[in-house]
């Protein structure tokens, strides 16, 4: 069996891409959490693999040149793993674009959009005291993550899949539809309710979306000072 492969992690959906990636390819990780409410993604072990400060991040004591390999970036980690297992992500040219083009749309598109959505809908109230600051940019990222929505339901309506077959790709979007954190409805979006719940019933999805919940858990049971996290989190200058 080969060794496992490093995991810097926290339970969000970027995280969750890939554990639901490893468990669908098979491939043996260990969770390393990197706590990003108590700032461990500015410590130098953890810049030194992820020069960004943001996880997810691998270490894969394997690289295919007898060396470890580190990656950082999720859709970069995810082309690397499914070329590693040779599952998920074609070998032929035309289908590895398709996979790429919807690739490339979770992470410069539907991530951003529906972070920024999360943090004016969830954590801007807490922080700034007059709410009228904040009106426009929950409603200018909550409209925007409504029309990424409508794009994925025109694509998913004469397919299963986002790619054709089930790929990286699904992988990739599945964790950011929340859309109840997101203020969306999916009854308005037919084709994708039904995908999100197609892939959602995948065992592996659901082994991978369940990874380290309980560090969250931990955290609410330890009484983690929320205020200092949102600090942590949204108020960073460079280092």
């Amino acid at each position: 069996m080969p060794a496992p492969i490093d995991l810097w992690y926290w339970p969000t959906p970027n995280g969750w891409k890939v554990t639901i990636a490893l468990e669908e390819m098979e491939l043996p990780y260990v969770l390393k959490p990197v706590n990003i409410g108590a700032g461990e993604q500015f410590t130098p072990e953890f810049q030194a693999i992820s020069p960004n400060g943001r996880m997810p991040a691998i270490v894969d004591p394997d690289g295919g040149d007898g060396q470890p390999l580190s990656i950082f970036e999720s859709g970069a980690i995810l082309q690397y793993l499914g070329i590693k297992s040779g599952r998920f992500y074609p070998q032929d040219a035309r289908g590895r674009a398709e996979v790429d083009q919807w690739l490339f749309w979770q992470v410069g598109g539907l991530g951003p959009m529906a972070g920024q959505t999360h943090h004016f809908r969830q954590y801007a109230p807490a922080m700034i005291a007059d709410q009228r600051q904040i009106a426009y940019g929950v409603r200018r990222y909550t409209d925007e993550t409504h029309r990424l929505y409508g794009v994925m339901d025109r694509r998913l309506a004469d397919r299963d899949y986002l790619a054709g077959d089930y790929s990286i790709a699904d992988m990739a979007a599945w964790p950011w539809i929340l859309p109840t954190l997101q203020g969306q409805s999916l009854d308005e979006f037919p084709h994708l309710k039904a995908w999100h719940e197609r892939v959602g019933a995948r065992p592996a999805v659901q082994r991978g979306r369940a990874a380290g919940d309980e560090l969250r858990r931990n955290l609410a049971a330890a009484g983690a000072d929320a205020a200092a996290a949102r600090k942590l989190l949204f108020g960073q200058r460079a280092r």
